[in-house]
């Protein structure tokens, strides 16, 4: 009785929500899927089970310790954004029927902001990885996701309902965090875009995966709040490099240089390494410096070198070890709410 009046609620919700999507004409029946789900129960039994609820690192205000999660394929693997949510040794997983599960990350395409997790083996099948669904403007569609941390346990995740109004590309500046991805996204009708959401799953009417839904960010010339998703062949694409290992360095087989660069001659002082995976955090910049030309400043959070995750300080130094001082890199840091990239010429 109680997963029935689960069901039931949730359909209720993704019937009403939102109505004021439908002003835009929806497009003819000619121009959906084929095999529509006849039921709204159908699209969301189908989905839900492939949709989950991931806690880690945050909980300060503007930083949730929660967003949402997509399986995909038949190997426990999870593909979200990648955020700060993902900065713990352990990334907590609640799936559809309330299984706590931990997940380690796999790797991260900076580029896209993807990041793919992984659980063991707990018999969880997601969608396809060779799924090709390409949805055109005026389609409806379904985000899925856990805005605002809502689903703690084996409730469901919340479903909306809208519109694909525009195929552009992303070109804006502000948000929460500035995004580094600026190419096609789907904007759509509704408020997808919430807290909690990011990572989420968009689908057609037929319950297919079309595209993962984005971080909040605020367009640049109008202030407006946007709610877009990543293409499925933008998250597909991420997902094969980080699984062939093209988007990150193996740490563990490195070789380090003969000269390589070191923190102090960069004039660079990290807080103590206390911890096994102490963050990079950036506690003195020292004045003249090559990282003081550079740009850098006290209480900066170092993410990545040449586009290359860093998950502690160990990360860093090991890193920094296989460039040649002679070289130029780059940097991503976090600086309060923003990324800022910063080139470090010797």
């Amino acid at each position: 009785m109680k997963r029935f009046l689960r069901k039931t609620l949730v359909t209720l919700a993704a019937l009403t929500a939102w109505s004021h999507s439908q002003v835009l004409t929806l497009p003819a029946l000619g121009t959906e899927p084929d095999s529509i789900l006849t039921t709204q129960e159908q699209l969301v039994d189908q989905v839900q089970e492939k949709v989950v609820k991931l806690f880690g690192a945050g909980g300060a205000r503007g930083l949730e310790s929660y967003q949402s999660g997509i399986l995909v394929g038949n190997n426990g693997h999870i593909v979200t954004s990648w955020t700060t949510v993902l900065d713990v040794a352990k990334v907590r997983v609640v799936v559809f029927d309330g299984r706590r599960l931990d997940a380690t990350v796999v790797g991260v395409d900076p580029a896209n902001e993807i990041a793919l997790l992984q659980v063991e083996d707990a018999g969880l099948t997601g969608f396809p990885l060779d799924s090709k669904p390409q949805p055109t403007v005026g389609q409806r569609v379904f985000g899925v996701s856990n805005l605002f941390g809502i689903a703690t346990g084996d409730e469901y995740c919340s479903v909306q309902k809208g519109v694909v109004m525009a195929i552009a590309p992303l070109t804006q500046r502000r948000g929460k965090t500035k995004s580094l991805y600026q190419g096609k996204v789907y904007v759509l009708d509704v408020m997808t875009n919430n807290p909690g959401a990011s990572g989420g799953a968009l689908v057609n009417l037929r319950g297919e995966w079309i595209g993962m839904l984005g971080k909040e960010i605020r367009d640049e010339q109008s202030g407006i709040w946007l709610n877009y998703a990543l293409p499925l062949e933008v998250v597909q694409s991420s997902i094969d490099r980080i699984l062939k290992g093209t988007a990150t360095l193996d740490l563990e087989t490195a070789k380090s240089v003969e000269k390589p660069h070191r923190l102090p001659d960069l004039g660079l002082t990290l807080i103590p390494d206390v911890l096994p995976k102490t963050p990079a955090f950036v506690d003195d910049v020292r004045s003249g410096s090559i990282a003081a030309q550079a740009g850098l400043q006290t209480n900066d959070l170092i993410l990545l070198v040449n586009d290359q995750r860093i998950d502690s300080r160990k990360s860093l130094e090991k890193i920094l070890s296989t460039i040649n001082r002679a070289d130029s890199f780059q940097l991503l840091v976090q600086r309060g709410q923003e990324l800022i990239r910063i080139q470090v010429r010797p």
